[in-house]
């Protein structure tokens, strides 16, 4: 047999090396900035206004589709899953805010009930997605976790309305959401050192 053909019977035993980045801090920082900032929204420190919904669309929306298809091409189902996923929900939020702003549309105002079925549902998500997170590291875990309780409360805050309990409940959910935020950035900011710097310098 020549050593052509021997090569070409011997091609399954070579193994590819994945040298590509990885793309979990960018989706965890798209995600962490812009609850944050919208977090502060929701403790009542300002309107709702062009940055947020700008950093929903490009940084919380558009950057996380990104690190989810990035994800995908890693073969991560968690990661593609997660944040292809919350990468449309900055984009759907968006829409939801805006579309009822321009005249031919004014007519679907966003109203509280299915707003708070809206987030809900995300919480119910988010819930399933942070049982898959207790195989991997601890500061995930809180994230999901934290994002978990955040919608549930937004969807409480939302089902009781604006005014009263339902004030109260939101203004709750936002100091929460800008922990929510905050653990995210940290984990996405820890993975990046710790890789830039080859060792465990940021406990995750």
């Amino acid at each position: 047999m020549s050593q052509d053909i021997k090569d070409v019977m011997n091609i399954r035993d070579v193994k590819i090396t994945d040298l590509s980045a990885n793309p979990a801090p960018l989706g965890l920082m798209g995600f962490g900035m812009t609850t944050v900032l919208l977090n502060v929204h929701n403790a009542g420190f300002y309107p709702i206004n062009a940055m947020i919904l700008s950093m929903g669309f490009f940084y919380g929306g558009i950057a996380q589709i990104i690190a989810g298809i990035m994800e995908w091409k890693k073969g991560n189902t968690f990661g593609t899953t997660a944040f292809t996923s919350y990468g449309l929900f900055w984009l759907t939020l968006v829409g939801i805010i805006m579309i009822p702003k321009t005249e031919e549309y004014a007519v679907f105002l966003t109203e509280s009930l299915p707003f708070a079925i809206y987030l809900f549902m995300w919480g119910l998500f988010t819930l399933v997605m942070f049982i898959g997170t207790l195989k991997g590291s601890k500061a995930l875990s809180v994230v999901f976790l934290a994002l978990a309780i955040l919608f549930f409360l937004l969807a409480a805050g939302n089902y009781l309305g604006a005014e009263g309990a339902g004030a109260g409940i939101l203004r709750i959910a936002g100091y929460e959401g800008i922990f929510t935020g905050l653990a995210a950035i940290y984990t996405g900011l820890g993975q990046v050192l710790n890789e830039a710097y080859g060792r465990k310098i940021v406990p995750l």
